[in-house]
Formats: structure tokens, sequence, C-alpha cells
């Protein structure tokens, strides 16, 4: 894909912290049209145009190995300066407050408030919750733009957020933009909060529709 006059020169950065599909998001980032480094190195990721955070595995490893590697106060220094921050997977789900894993209870970022916890299971759906879904975006989204209605996006996760806690009293403010997918019962699947994006599917695992949506990220730095 070539990039556009938009996209021309971005520089992304995925953190590499141990956890994630990096070489999967570096492609499909250069795809998009960005320029992609894979590091941990806190100048580069200070002043990329963008951080992508992946994420695979259990939650309270994943937090023990941002903190390691200090992304979690790169993570707070790049929000508190405006610049775009983008998780994916758990590296979305480390964004909130808590997560809770086998009765296991770990402390997150608190970018955001709200818990993960284990999905639900019925008749018609197993647990993990692994393949395609569509998603309903929020009215507005910047994420979804230019995307059909009926596009899927690929998911591969056993816990997620199921409510969404955060409320924007001051009418001043943005509300953030939160869009819903449903595994026997409503999650999460992304939030577009400010300079803070996240997604629970994996865009470099969704075919045109996750470059397309990478794209539209880029497109914003």
């Amino acid at each position: 894909m070539a990039a556009s006059g938009a996209r021309a020169g971005k520089s992304v950065v995925v953190f590499d912290y141990g956890f994630g599909n990096i070489r999967s998001a570096e492609r499909a980032l250069a795809r998009a049209g960005a320029d992609v480094e894979i590091t941990r190195d806190y100048d580069k990721a200070m002043a990329a145009d963008g951080l992508l955070v992946p994420g695979v595995g259990a939650f309270a490893a994943c937090m023990d190995g941002l903190r390691e590697a200090r992304g979690d106060w790169i993570i707070g220094r790049r929000l508190a300066g405006g610049r775009p921050v983008l998780g994916i997977c758990v590296g979305m789900q480390i964004l909130f407050s808590r997560g809770i894993e086998h009765g296991h209870e770990a402390e997150g970022m608190d970018e955001w408030p709200g818990t993960v916890g284990p999905m639900k299971a019925d008749a018609d759906h197993t647990i993990p919750h692994m393949g395609w879904n569509t998603v309903t975006p929020a009215e507005g989204s910047k994420l979804f733009a230019g995307l059909p209605e009926d596009a899927r996006y690929y998911f591969v996760h056993s816990y997620a957020v199921h409510d969404w806690e955060l409320e924007t009293a001051n009418a001043a403010l943005t509300a953030p933009k939160v869009t819903w997918a449903e595994h026997a019962t409503p999650f999460v699947a992304a939030v577009e909060n400010g300079p803070l994006w996240a997604t629970q599917f994996h865009p470099e695992k969704s075919g045109d529709a996750g470059a397309r949506l990478l794209s539209n990220w880029i497109d914003t730095l």
C-alpha cells in the first residue's frame, strides 16, 4: 500500500516490552504507510509521532513487563503531552484500572476506570473468543471512518471490559468514543479518548479492514 500524503514520514514505535505480536504489527504499520521501529528505547518512544503498545498473554504478566521496561512511565509522559498512543489486545486491557484472572487481581495503568474480567460462555459462544466478529462503532468514530458496518475484525481473548465506567460530566470535554462488540454479552471493542486509542481485536491480523483502521490512526498523528 502506498503511503498517502498524510501518512508519509509519520514515525511509529512498536514498544517492545516482551509481550505482543511485534513483527506482525511492524509489517501492518509499514503497509499502512508509517515509518516503523521496534524498540523500548525511551528517547525513541517519546520522539515518535505514534506509540503502539501490543500485548498478549496474562494481564498481570503484561503489566510486570511494561513496568520493567518503564513503559508505564513512557505512556504516561506521552499522554500528558498529548502524544498519541494505540493499545492492542492486552495492550488495551492494561490501560484500565485492574484485571482479574483466575481469581488474582492486578493493578493496571488506570488511564480509564474499569475492570478486565472473564468473558462468559453460553450454548452458542465458547471461550476463548477467537476468530472474526463485527463491531458497533461509536458515532463519529475516526478510527472506523470509511469502514463498512459489516466489516469483521480478528479477536483472540478470554477476558474483556464489560462495563464502561468513565463519565464525562464537564460539557466542555469531549466524551470518549466507545465501540462495542458482542460474544454472549457485550464488551468494549475499541476506545478513542483524546490521544489514547485502543482496540481489543488485532488490527494487524484483520486483513483489509485492519489495514484501513491502522491507516486511519496514522492519519491522525
